[in-house]
Order: C-alpha cells, then structure tokens, then sequence
C-alpha cells in the first residue's frame, strides 16, 4: 500500500460528515421540485447522567450528524446550554432547550454568529481550513475554548505503532490551501490528512491557547451512514462462511456516543492540546473483533482469516471491501495502533463492543427497507462466494 492509497484511508477514517453534502451536490433536487425536508428525528434523553458542577454556553458548528447528537444529549443531560450552528436542513427533536441558529460555512455566512459569545465553541464537520479562519474571525475573543475534530489522517505517517500526538503532521503542498472548498476535497480525498493537519494549524492561529484537538479513529455506532462497520455485524448475523482479514492484525474503533460524551467532559475540564481518540482499552484484533461481534449477534457464521498474499493477489480492498481493516504492517502499521495514553488520562471510557453491535443492528434495521438493500462498504455476496471458492482451491 502506497503513501497516496494510504492518505485515502485516512480520510475515510474521518469523513463521515462529507457524505450527505456530497451526495447532495452529485445528486442535487431537480430545480422545479425540491426534496421535502425530512422529518425530525427524535433524540433520547441521556439517563442515568450527573449534572456538572458548573453549566457551560456551549456553541456546537454542526450538531446533527453522526457525533453531534450524542454530544447534544450529553450536554444536555450534564445542564449546560447549547446553540446549534448549521444550515438547518436536518431537523432533530431534542430531549431539552436547544437554540438552533442558521447559516453556511461554504459562504461565508455567519452573521447569526456575530456579536455573541460562549464559554465552548466545538467545531465539528470543517474538513477545509478557510471555514476555521472565516469562524475565528467572528468568534474570536467570544469564546473561552475552541474545540476542533480532526482525525488521525492528519498524521504525516501511519507506519509506526504506538504513534502519539506530538508525532509529524501531514503537509498540504497545493497552490493556496484557503482556496481549497468541500468540492475540491471530494475530487481528491488523498487531500485530507493534509487539509485536516491545516485546519488544526488555523484553529492555534485563530484560538492561540485555548484550542483543543480531537483526532478520532474510525467512528462507529448507531447513525453511521457509511456502513464501513455496519458491514461486519450485519455479514457475521447472517451466518455462513465469512471472509475477513488477518486474523491478528490490529483494530482500533471508537462509539460516536464514547466520543460526544468525552468531548463534552473535555469542555467541562478545559482540556487543551491534542488527542488521540482512539479505543477500545485494550489491544483488538481483527479475530477478537470478529469473534466479538458474533458473540453478539449470534448464528452459524464460521471465519476464513485471509492471509496478506491472497488478499493482495485478488485485489481485496481494504476498507472498501475489507471494512474497518487495514493490513497491519508497511505503511499502514501505525494506522491501527495510535497511542491511548493521553485520551484515557482524561477519562475516555469505551461502551463494550456487544452493546455498540446490538444497537447499530437495531438502528439499521429501522431504516427503510430500501436502504438496507443498499450496503455501502463490505463484499458483495458474488464476489464473497468467487473469493471463497478459490481460497478453498488453494488450502486444498
């Protein structure tokens, strides 16, 4: 796996909040008859959650994605006040007093920004750095801590194991990266670690000091439209020979909800610098996970662990069609291996891998059938059942 392929991966590691605006524009409404606006989705109340010893403001750029709900409900549920900024095209019903502000960051509109102030601002779809500088030129001085959600693709190398956050970062090499726009990401994705890398350079230039770094692995959980996850519990329920990667090479995921609720302890503690946000708390290997998540879900399933050789010479796509996987040495050796130290100092804890599967099959299977038909990452049954037949010729 090659440096460019490498920079992909990273990307796909942390940019679930791309999706639905790309989709959009490749397949924008027909002018003469707009799509309907969805209805609100309903978010549950977090339970059994203390109060905070001191309320926060909080201003969340975002809020209804895939992290931004679980933070919105933490919050919540902790007593702090919240202020969504986004362009108001995916409504939720939140359990609790939410103000909700419009505007868009491809534009330059921040005007319901302006002349306001909060103790928290967290940052959480901006892949391109002219959407930090446009924020930090309204918000600065108005809030007491900037919080950004970058990804660990912003690292310049995923080849050593145990890499922590003062590692090298990745360097953008374009002509003017302010002038780089969602648009032009989506037409080259291996442009990401470097825009996420340079994203985080504007937010210290914008927010020198109180600005925090939030560098997750693959997010997975309830809400993941990707499905590079969502493959694995959905395969392994159905039962039968499954295909899957090495056996031990490593894994490392993370819950959205794990993730929101850390973010917002981290306002509460005024926690700057950077982190890694990667789990769980112990060293999982592509086995352990499948093993894991068949204990879960239950059924007859029964592994063929692929070795490095077939999976190379029959072009297995790692991610793609291999999701949540990338081969454990070379390049990608550190790519599954970053350091947890300074995450678990702050108190980063991690739901058990049973309760992420059992509640992502169960919001899955609440969405129309039509969607459940179409699988976005993961083999296809014919491709599967090819590969099989020759990985049994040759153990044969």
């Amino acid at each position: 796996m090659n440096r460019r392929e490498m920079l992909k991966l990273g990307a796909l590691a942390g940019a679930t909040t791309l999706l639905p605006r790309a989709v959009a524009q490749t397949n924008p409404a027909p002018a003469a008859a707009p799509a309907p606006k969805p209805k609100p989705v309903t978010i549950a109340a977090a339970e059994g959650v203390a109060r905070a010893e001191k309320p926060l403001n909080i201003l969340i750029l975002g809020g209804t994605g895939f992290t931004g709900p679980h933070q919105v409900r933490y919050a919540l549920a902790r007593g702090h006040k919240l202020t969504l900024f986004n362009r108001g095209r995916r409504p939720k019903e939140w359990p609790g007093e939410v103000e909700e502000i419009t505007g868009d960051r491809e534009t330059a509109d921040l005007k319901s920004l302006e002349g306001r102030e909060w103790d928290v601002c967290i940052d959480n779809p901006t892949s391109v750095p002219h959407w930090v500088r446009d924020v930090g030129q309204v918000l600065r001085g108005k809030v007491k801590q900037y919080v950004y959600i970058s990804s660990i693709g912003a690292y310049e190398s995923l080849a050593t194991p145990g890499m922590d956050e003062t590692s090298a970062m990745a360097k953008y090499t374009g002509p003017d990266v302010m002038k780089e726009t969602r648009a032009t990401l989506m037409a080259n994705m291996g442009l990401f670690g470097p825009l996420k890398a340079s994203c985080e350079a504007e937010a210290e230039k914008q927010f020198p000091g109180i600005t925090t770094i939030i560098r997750p692995t693959l997010i997975v959980g309830p809400g993941d439209d990707t499905d590079r996850f969502t493959y694995w519990p959905l395969r392994i329920a159905k039962g039968g020979e499954v295909l899957a990667p090495p056996a031990a090479d490593p894994i490392q995921i993370i819950d959205a909800r794990d993730l929101g609720e850390w973010t917002i302890r981290l306002c509460e503690q005024k926690a700057f610098g950077a982190y890694n946000a990667v789990g769980p708390d112990y060293e999982l290997s592509v086995a352990a996970m499948m093993h894991g998540i068949h204990a879960a879900t239950g059924g007859n399933a029964k592994f063929h662990f692929l070795d490095q050789a077939f999976i190379e010479a029959e072009k297995i796509a790692a991610w793609s069609e291999f999701t949540a996987w990338v081969p454990g040495g070379g390049e990608t050796a550190g790519f599954m291996r970053q350091s947890r130290a300074r995450c678990a100092a702050t108190g980063l804890t991690y739901r058990p891998l049973a309760t992420t599967v059992q509640d992502l099959l169960a919001w899955f299977r609440a969405l129309p059938a039509e969607r459940q038909a179409a699988l976005r990452a993961g083999l296809k049954p014919e491709r599967e059942a090819e590969l099989l037949a020759k990985w049994r010729s040759r153990s044969a």
